[in-house]
């Protein structure tokens, strides 16, 4: 499938920077599109490893069901918004991936996907192993395998960099 390319191409950023991105972010905001063919967004805490993205969820849903349904999404990470008054603009990095989603069925990659999660925001074992435990009957995983993703930020921080 052909993606096609940024029109403020001189706005994009790097491979390495949009994964820095990814690596260092806390939140994304998901994109599916619902049962009525709308599109539904939700925010989830999420990991990027191995070059996927992980993050978790209830097995029970809409974000499931719609997953199931067209496994197609969107994330969207937003690194930096500074709002700029005086300028009537906004200073922003953000990162946007089109992927597909698989919802993990084998316990160990369950186990491995939810421990990597966890680890990046309580790096702690043995308690992130303890919630895993806690929560594994109503705990599904879902992998997104990336598609395409860019990179971008407001030209006046391109600028300042140049």
């Amino acid at each position: 499938m052909e993606f096609r390319k940024m029109r403020r191409f001189r706005q994009q950023l790097s491979d390495e920077e949009t994964e820095k991105i990814l690596q260092e972010g806390k939140t994304a905001v998901l994109g599916v599109i619902d049962g009525n063919g709308y599109p539904y967004t939700v925010p989830v805490n999420y990991v990027y490893a191995d070059g996927k993205i992980f993050f978790h969820c209830a097995r029970q849903g809409e974000k499931l069901d719609a997953m199931r349904a067209d496994d197609r999404v969107s994330l969207c990470v937003i690194e930096k918004a500074d709002i700029v008054p005086e300028e009537l603009t906004t200073y922003f990095r953000s990162v946007i991936v089109r992927g597909r989603a698989k919802i993990l069925e084998s316990p160990e990659e369950i186990q491995h996907a939810a421990e990597t999660l966890g680890m990046k925001y309580y790096p702690n074992l043995e308690a992130v192993q303890k919630e895993i435990d806690r929560e594994r009957r109503i705990l599904a995983v879902v992998e997104v395998t990336i598609d395409h993703m860019t990179g971008k930020e407001a030209i006046e921080l391109t600028k300042m960099r140049k």
